[in-house]
């Protein structure tokens, strides 16, 4: 059988409670993705499989206000795993290559 190649990939959040608003965002955007959480107190990490995404839709929802993408996100992350891509509208994160 041939290796799978799979890696964690996903942000790692400052330990406020912004982090609880962009996890539930995450799930949303995800559907049917295992989700791993980490929560370390000053940090928490959140892995997936490959790919992962979180949209400016989502947080708005989640919020219930507007919300600046990438850059609040960007504030309030304190690390990553794997390749980020960031826009106005979304931040995905993947694997390398």
């Amino acid at each position: 059988m041939g290796k799978v190649d799979v890696m964690k990939v996903g942000p790692v959040f400052r330990g406020n409670e912004m982090a609880e608003f962009f996890i539930e965002a995450m799930q949303l955007d995800n559907p049917g993705k295992d989700m791993e959480v980490v929560d370390r107190g000053g940090y928490v990490r959140v892995m997936f499989d490959n790919y992962c995404v979180i949209t400016k839709q989502s947080v708005e929802e989640i919020l219930g206000r507007q919300f600046k993408m990438p850059g609040e996100l960007e504030v309030n992350l304190a690390s990553f795993a794997g390749k980020i891509n960031t826009c106005s509208d979304k931040v995905e994160f993947l694997k390398h290559g």
